[in-house]
């Protein structure tokens, strides 16, 4: 019987795959514009996350992700296509900034699951998920910002 709290892991690992990929790809296809500087900055961050989540599944061990990896990698092959179609404020960038957006909060929602369980559950180890969460938080209020920026020319009607 497979560990729920590594499959629970494995599943962020792929949403954090897929979220270096989209940074990524915003930083690369904004460079020298100030969407690129962003994404550069985020991704830091991002990176040093998915190192905390992959220490612990480190501990923890082997999950079920295989196909989720696979799945994170064709989204984001497919948000690429998207993505690379039009300006900083088109709707691509938008859609691309709202995923950002939600997948930060789902990763704030990890640490605060493992926070609820570190006490119990020493494979969590030394990790101090009330920085991460802080983290996370500030990570979504400054891509949210962003995208309220886009959205201004995203939405607007043609």
């Amino acid at each position: 019987m497979s560990d729920p709290l590594a499959t629970y892991l494995h599943d962020h690992m792929a949403g954090s795959n897929f979220a270096v990929d989209l940074v990524e790809s915003l930083r690369d296809q904004y460079s020298g514009e100030p969407l690129g500087g962003f994404a550069a900055g985020l991704l830091v961050d991002i990176e040093a996350d998915k190192e905390v989540l992959q220490g612990i599944i480190n501990r923890v061990g082997k999950g079920s992700a295989d196909l989720k990896e696979a799945a994170a990698w064709l989204g984001e092959k497919v948000s690429k296509l998207k993505l690379s179609r039009g300006a900083a404020g088109g709707f691509g960038t938008f859609e691309a900034l709202e995923t950002l957006s939600l997948g930060i909060l789902g990763k704030r929602a990890l640490w605060r699951a493992l926070l609820a369980i570190a006490d119990a559950d020493g494979r969590i180890g030394d990790v101090d998920p009330e920085r991460l969460i802080a983290r996370a938080e500030a990570q979504h209020a400054q891509v949210e910002e962003m995208r309220l920026q886009v959205a201004r020319t995203a939405l607007r009607p043609a």
